[in-house]
C-alpha cells in the first residue's frame, strides 16, 4: 500500500466514524502539499468506488491574513460530493452528529456552465458562470482542536463537511458585467439565535469569488493527478467572514445586500 492510499483510508476511516485523529505532519514533518493533493486524488477513487458522485470543489484558506502563518501562497481545495451538497431547505435542520468539531461560512456559491481555462480575466470567467448562489458551508476537522498544517486539511477533505446552498441567480449577458462588481462588493451580516456576530464582504475572498475561480483554476493547471474544472460543477468560492463553532439548537441567520440573493436560516440539530 502506498503512503497516498494508507494516509486516504486512514482520513475516510476517521470521516466515516466521526472521530479525530493525530496530524499526518505531526507524525511525517515532510508530508507536503503535493502529497497531500496525491491522498486527495485517491480519496475520489475510494469514494467513487463505493458510490459517492463528486459534483464540485470547496476552496479553503481564501484569507490572506493566514497564508504567513500555514507557509503557503494560494487557497487550497478539496472535493464535494453528492451526498454532502444539497439546496437549502424550507426551515432546514442539520444534525451536527456526523461531523468533528463543526463550523459554519457564509459563502457564495458559482455553478460552471463551462470549463474555465487558465488565464482567464473575470469577464472570461464569468461567461463560464450559470448560476451564483448564497450559501452555508459546514466545515469539520478530523484532527482534535483544529490544529493542523495545511497539508493536514487537504488530505482531511479539505475540511469540508456539508453544502447548503439557497435559491440560486442565472447569469444573464444583462447582468454579467453588473455581478461581476456585486460578487466582490456584496455584504453579508452572520447572526447567531437572531445576535449578529460578523459582516464580511465578497472581497474578503482573495479580492473576490472570481478571483478564488481563477486561484482554483491556476491551481488545477498544475495538478497532474486531479481532474481540471469540468462543466456542471458546484464551487464554494470561500468564507466572507471567519469561520464559527456551531452547536444543537442554534439558529443561524445572515442578511444579504448588494446582490439580489436572499439571506438564509439554518438550524443545527
Amino acid at each position: 500500500m502506498t503512503e497516498a492510499s494508507a494516509i486516504a483510508r486512514e482520513a475516510l476511516a476517521a470521516l466515516d466514524s466521526v472521530r479525530q485523529i493525530e496530524p499526518f505532519t505531526a507524525r511525517d514533518p515532510g508530508f507536503d502539499t503535493g502529497q497531500a493533493y496525491a491522498v486527495t486524488a485517491t480519496l475520489r477513487a475510494l469514494r467513487e468506488a463505493r458510490g459517492e458522485k463528486p459534483v464540485g470543489r470547496k476552496i479553503g484558506f481564501t484569507n490572506r491574513d493566514l497564508w504567513a502563518q500555514y507557509k503557503i501562497d494560494c487557497p487550497i481545495w478539496g472535493d464535494m460530493y453528492a451526498n454532502t451538497v444539497r439546496p437549502m431547505a424550507l426551515d432546514e435542520t442539520l444534525t451536527l452528529a456526523p461531523f468533528c468539531e463543526p463550523q459554519i461560512e457564509p459563502e457564495l456559491v458559482l455553478r460552471l456552465s463551462r470549463a474555465p481555462e487558465a488565464g482567464m480575466d473575470e469577464y472570461a470567467l464569468m461567461d463560464c458562470i450559470e448560476w451564483v448562489a448564497h450559501g452555508f458551508e459546514i466545515v469539520q476537522s478530523i484532527f482534535p482542536h483544529w490544529r493542523f498544517q495545511v497539508a493536514d486539511t487537504i488530505a482531511g477533505f479539505g475540511m469540508h463537511g456539508a453544502l447548503r446552498i439557497g435559491a440560486p441567480l442565472v447569469v444573464t449577458a444583462a447582468r454579467r458585467d453588473a455581478l461581476i462588481s456585486e460578487l466582490n462588493d456584496c455584504t453579508v451580516s452572520l447572526a447567531r439565535d437572531g445576535t449578529e456576530i460578523e459582516a464580511g464582504r465578497g472581497s474578503n475572498v482573495v479580492g473576490g469569488p472570481l478571483s478564488a475561480l481563477r486561484a482554483l483554476v491556476d491551481l488545477l493547471d498544475g495538478d497532474s493527478l486531479n481532474p481540471r474544472l469540468s462543466a456542471g460543477e458546484i464551487i464554494t468560492t470561500g468564507t466572507l467572514t471567519r469561520a464559527y463553532p456551531v452547536r444543537p439548537g442554534e439558529t443561524w441567520t445572515t442578511r444579504i445586500s448588494g446582490i439580489p440573493l436572499a439571506g438564509l436560516s439554518i438550524r443545527f440539530g
